[in-house]
């Protein structure tokens, strides 16, 4: 069923959809604690402060309630008042809606990791996250940028185990296999979320199940791959933008979805958290539709197929960094 009316009551919003709000309150059962994290998120990378607030608000009225952010985004403050309004328009309280934020590189050391969860919480004007990423597994100080992730790790932990008042559950982005098995191997704690890029030209599929082996959720950024402005023009050799790909259209067209919702569905059926975000109130409603998009076994496979073709993986700042990312992964 469609959305007639986007700014929503929470309980509105669930009449709307034909009672299925639920939907993007799918379980992943963590190892931290076993909680909901809804599986349709909104992602706030790359999107201008100006009016991220507005646009957070709009998200939660229309019944988004999962909030991807992240302290280099440079926009948490924005996002914190969009958040106050929208759960105040939507009669929602904090414990409604599940908050996402990232450790940067240069909080490394382990005697600023309660600092930058201490800002963190500020900027957004709440009093917990439900979980905090390592955004990468690089330190950035003064003597230059080098992998280094453990201490970084261990002191989030601590954090975990001495602030639960502040922290529900912790986590990891843009790690390798060989550094996730390092941070299993010497911490007790293991991550309860790990977040990467996946999308049909990256799906990344024994990654993926080889953390839900683990018992460890997974959360997909970049869902619609290089439609993401961040990632610039495509370049020669590029594939075309997803959106605009011919085996996405045609899905799209025979299940009278958009392209975009069979890429939020596709992500969301594979068992991941999908993190699309949306500038105007169309794509968040469209974005919000995306869980009544239904997809039949052989369009997954079809899906699937799409990276035969062309595999890209459109986030990789190796270079900028000066240290091998992604190894043992797919297009690394």
């Amino acid at each position: 069923m469609k959305l007639d009316i986007l700014f929503l009551t929470a309980s509105s919003a669930v009449a709307a959809l034909g009672g299925n709000l639920n939907q993007l309150q799918q379980p992943l059962t963590t190892t931290t604690n076993p909680s909901t994290i809804p599986s349709l998120g909104f992602g706030t990378w790359g999107i201008h402060k100006s009016n991220i607030s507005e646009t957070i608000s709009a998200a939660l009225q229309a019944g988004f309630r999962h909030i991807d952010c992240a302290t280099i985004y440079g926009n948490q403050k924005e996002v914190g008042k969009g958040i106050k309004d929208g759960l105040n328009k939507a009669g929602l309280k904090r414990g409604d809606i599940w908050i996402t934020s990232k450790l940067w590189n240069d909080h490394h050391a382990p005697e600023l990791v309660p600092e930058a969860l201490e800002q963190t919480l500020e900027d957004l004007g709440v009093e917990y996250l439900d979980l905090w990423l390592m955004h990468w597994p690089v330190a950035s100080t003064e003597e230059g940028t080098k992998l280094d992730y453990l201490d970084a790790w261990n002191a989030m932990s601590n954090l975990l185990s001495h602030s639960p008042s502040k922290l529900r559950h912790i986590g990891l982005s843009n790690f390798s296999p060989a550094q996730l098995r390092s941070i299993l191997a010497h911490s007790s704690t293991k991550p309860a979320v790990h977040q990467f890029e996946i999308h049909p030209y990256l799906p990344q599929s024994a990654w993926v199940k080889y953390h839900h082996s683990l018992n460890i959720a997974v959360t997909a950024y970049s869902p619609f791959a290089n439609t993401n402005p961040v990632y610039g023009p495509p370049r020669k050799d590029d594939p075309p933008f997803l959106l605009r790909n011919r085996e996405m259209r045609e899905i799209a067209r025979e299940r009278g979805c958009t392209a975009a919702q069979v890429a939020l569905k596709w992500g969301m059926e594979r068992g991941t958290a999908v993190i699309p975000k949306a500038g105007t109130i169309e794509h968040i409603k469209e974005n919000l539709e995306a869980v009544e998009c239904r997809l039949e076994s052989g369009d997954l496979e079809r899906v699937n197929e799409i990276s035969e073709r062309w595999l890209k993986r459109f986030n990789n700042p190796s270079k900028g960094y000066g240290v091998r990312l992604f190894e043992g992964l797919e297009d690394s």
